[in-house]
């Protein structure tokens, strides 16, 4: 337990205590990044080939995807003050993504989702980033509204907070989080009015190996999910991550760049309670 709770020296209490020297924490929705990273990555079977070249400096960049059983198109592009990603596929979904930096502690967020030429999603978000804090607001299509405000109390212990309202499906909710991270370990956990009880820990091992949980329960249905996996980076160049749940899924992947901007990705997924196998293999060149 040393290793992972060390005790504070006497510089580390002075800077529990005065707020001038607490760093902007990690984002509300991105308490349990670490965790999420090595347990949902993108699994999925076939074949894929993508090409991304790019333009201007590099700043736009130019994505050709194509799938077992749709052909996507892609743009992206990356400024200091303003970043846009979108893509279309062959099915007729459209997705966009758009970051704008308004000033350093102002940024404005903005999505959209169309499937089959209908609007899916739509959702702005105003994030202010303060010294120690930060806050948002979200405004989402079908009359729904949020806001999230975290605040980083210690130098390692981060808490916060949410509330969400959907008119036209009449659901409102609260919630709370808490983050704590050391240079070894990170640990979160929400709780939302729903019913939702959402806890995830990170351990790193090595300076390659680390380990991640999380458990969710529905305090409604009582029902618990679990699930444990590993990320190793072997080298610079190449990773393994894997998992396991409680719902009997293994899953495991293998990231490699290769020589003149070539990556390549190997998927693979076993799930027999749901007789769902899938082995994929993605080629990506830009």
């Amino acid at each position: 337990m040393a290793d992972i709770l060390p005790p504070l020296t006497t510089k580390q209490a002075l800077e529990k205590v005065d707020n001038s020297n607490l760093t902007c924490p990690v984002g509300y929705d991105f308490l349990d990044k670490e965790a999420f990273n090595i347990l949902n990555p993108d699994y999925f079977r076939g074949l894929y080939l993508a090409y991304c070249p790019g333009f201007f400096d590099e700043k736009l960049h130019i994505s050709s995807t194509m799938g077992p059983d749709h052909y996507q198109l892609g743009a992206y592009y990356l400024d200091q003050k303003l970043s846009f990603y979108g893509t279309v596929n062959s099915h007729g979904d459209l997705s966009a993504r758009m970051q704008a930096d308004i000033t350093d502690k102002l940024i404005v967020h903005a999505k959209t989702e169309l499937r089959n030429t209908h609007l899916y999603q739509a959702q702005v978000n105003f994030e202010y980033l303060a010294l120690n804090y930060r806050a948002q607001f979200q405004l989402g299509s079908n009359s729904a509204i949020g806001a999230t405000y975290i605040q980083r109390v210690t130098p390692r212990l981060s808490l916060g907070g949410e509330f969400f309202w959907a008119s036209m499906a009449q659901e409102s909710g609260v919630g709370y989080a808490a983050r704590y991270e050391t240079d070894r370990m990170v640990a979160s956990a929400k709780v939302v009015s729903i019913g939702r009880v959402i806890m995830t820990y990170v351990q790193k091992i090595s300076k390659k190996v680390s380990l991640a949980t999380d458990f969710v329960y529905d305090c409604f249905s009582r029902d618990v999910k679990t699930s444990v996996g590993y990320e190793w980076d072997i080298s610079r160049l190449s990773s393994v991550q894997g998992m396991i749940d409680s719902d009997g899924v293994a899953s495991a992947i293998l990231k490699k760049e290769m020589n003149m901007g070539l990556e390549c990705l190997l998927s693979a997924s076993l799930d027999h309670k749901n007789k769902d196998y899938r082995l994929g293999l993605s080629l990506t060149y830009g």
